[in-house]
């Protein structure tokens, strides 16, 4: 505690008493600026568009190599496990074959192994559940590491028209794309992650127009050793006449851009 006592004119006046807290609240402290540190730099440089995007191109890459480590197209000449059978080899098929599509595969040989394994309608459920999930993968791995890099460079007339029918009309024309084959699998997932597309449209959409195409191909797989049979040679045509239509679309909406 302290206590000041000052003398005017014989008289005697006391100060009142401060306590040290008291000064130490009073008394403004000025706190030194702390440079930015090495880690904080470093997570600002992780976290830049670039940098997530160099991500993106990794872990495509890392998937690219497991799978052509992998070689799944030896699922159909080696056949399934027999470990695994029913509903449990339709849940891992599904989850290998989204896999499988964010790394490129190409979907009509999966939608063909899946039939052939599987039969048509088991074939069919697991295939589409793999579709969903692999466009779901895709989708959030570009929007999350690729968006912020690649929006910038939309800059191309073509480019651009493409981005404003994707973030417009999301559901009308990502329904298409699934339809209409044409746009590969994994273009159409990059290409709407980049742009303003929401999730549920994305996901609804290729859920709904996958199911035609997907069910064509599971038949013609579990109908591949009678291909004479009328459902292999019906599944063929479903499968061709909307390729057919899908080439169609694509000629004149290509024209429609070049006029603009």
């Amino acid at each position: 505690m302290l206590d000041a006592t000052t003398r005017s004119g014989g008289t005697a006046t006391v100060l009142p008493r401060v306590t040290a807290t008291e000064l130490a609240v009073a008394t403004p402290v000025v706190v030194p600026a702390v440079p930015l540190g090495r880690t904080a730099r470093l997570g600002r440089a992780l976290l830049s568009p670039w940098a997530r995007f160099s991500m993106l191109v990794a872990v495509l890459t890392g998937a690219v190599t497991t799978v052509l480590l992998f070689e799944p197209q030896r699922l159909l000449a080696d056949g399934w496990p027999p470990q695994l059978n029913g509903a449990t080899a339709a849940v891992v098929f599904a989850v290998a074959y989204g896999l499988c599509t964010v790394a490129f595969v190409p979907r009509p040989l999966l939608n063909l192994a899946a039939g052939a394994l599987f039969g048509s309608e088991l074939g069919l459920t697991s295939a589409l559940a793999g579709t969903v999930l692999g466009a779901g993968v895709a989708f959030g791995l570009g929007r999350i590491l690729g968006q912020d890099a690649l929006r910038p460079l939309l800059r191309h007339r073509w480019l651009k028209a493409a981005d404003g029918q994707l973030s417009s009309h999301g559901f009308r024309s990502m329904l298409a794309a699934r339809l209409f084959p044409g746009v590969p699998f994994w273009a159409a997932n990059y290409c709407a992650s980049v742009s303003r597309m929401g999730w549920l449209p994305f996901l609804l959409a290729t859920a709904l127009g996958s199911i035609p195409n997907t069910a064509a191909y599971a038949v013609a797989g579990a109908r591949a050793s009678t291909p004479t049979s009328p459902a292999f040679l019906i599944a063929m045509a479903c499968i061709a006449l909307p390729a057919l239509i899908g080439a169609v679309l694509a000629w004149r909406k290509r024209h429609q851009l070049r006029g603009r």
